[in-house]
């Protein structure tokens, strides 16, 4: 990764709030792994102290730091975590991340866990800051979706941000989007955009294949268009056609963008483009951890 394309981050993640459920998801995840205890770390004497070394194999964005510490200190509050690298920050092969000291045991056991976190967040937090940086000097905003791992929606949601996206609806409570299927069972998008102002005070996004149902959408008084794989001259004509509207809408562009069409499609003038990518294909950052014993 260029130096270039991450200066920036750092400086994001002043706004990436950590999710409220982040001891739930620590608290489950250890259950999982530890359960009704670490039988092998239990052959350790429990006085031996130790110390271990982080270090990640690749370039990345570091993300998920409240989430180790959050790991150590469930298992042991006397483990300490020097962090070298910030939250958000560019890291490239070989460099240390972290040092963590204490009771022997407490390391072994919390080990695993505290790099699964570290290494998914990051994955994604990188993932998320190769598309963003692709649409510095546009007006144009890089989107999550619901395509995230169960369990893991909020946290992977944070390293979006920490990484330089923007948050899409949370869940199926926070936003209204009709897609095909609503429309058919409500019998048109004029339909389903009128249930949806009689019931709740919502924005209201719509999905829409054709610059025809592009219309209707506007006609209906929707918030939001999804141009969900529209070609690029159909996306254009699409922002032309609402530019030209009495109460032009905002639109997001969806369906199969990568690094490579992010560009384009965002000089189209389109305000958001969402990517379902950065968190359900997400590969987690190779991380290693050194021990040395006292």
């Amino acid at each position: 990764m260029h130096d270039r394309t991450l200066a920036r981050t750092a400086v994001l993640t002043a706004a990436a709030a950590v999710p409220g459920d982040l001891p739930q998801q620590v608290a489950a995840a250890l259950a999982e792994d530890v359960g009704g205890g670490d039988v092998t770390a239990a052959l350790i004497p429990a006085e031996r102290l130790g110390r271990a070394v982080v270090i990640t194999r690749e370039p990345a964005i570091l993300c998920g730091i409240p989430y180790v510490e959050a790991c150590f200190a469930a298992i042991d509050p006397g483990v300490r975590l020097d962090w070298r690298i910030a939250e958000g920050a560019p890291v490239v092969a070989g460099e240390v991340l972290f040092t963590a000291s204490g009771p022997a045991r407490a390391l072994l056991t919390a080990e695993r866990t505290a790099l699964n976190f570290l290494q998914l967040l990051s994955g994604t937090a990188t993932a998320a800051h190769a598309f963003a940086v692709l649409l510095e000097g546009t007006q144009c905003r890089l989107l999550d979706t619901r395509k995230t791992l169960p369990g893991l929606r909020t946290a992977q949601k944070y390293a979006v941000r920490v990484g330089g996206g923007h948050n899409h609806r949370m869940g199926l409570f926070d936003g209204i989007l009709i897609k095909e299927n609503h429309i058919m069972a409500a019998g048109s998008i004029a339909a389903a955009v009128a249930a949806a102002r009689r019931s709740i005070t919502l924005p209201v996004e719509v999905e829409v294949e054709s610059v025809d149902e592009l219309q209707q959408a506007i006609a209906a008084g929707a918030d939001i268009a999804m141009l969900d794989d529209f070609a690029l001259p159909a996306m254009r004509e699409a922002v032309a056609v609402n530019a030209r509207s009495d109460a032009p809408l905002k639109l997001e562009a969806s369906g199969g963008i990568s690094t490579a069409t992010i560009r384009g499609i965002a000089e189209t003038g389109v305000d958001f483009i969402s990517v379902g990518s950065i968190t359900k294909h997400v590969r987690a950052v190779d991380l290693s951890m050194r021990f040395e014993y006292a």
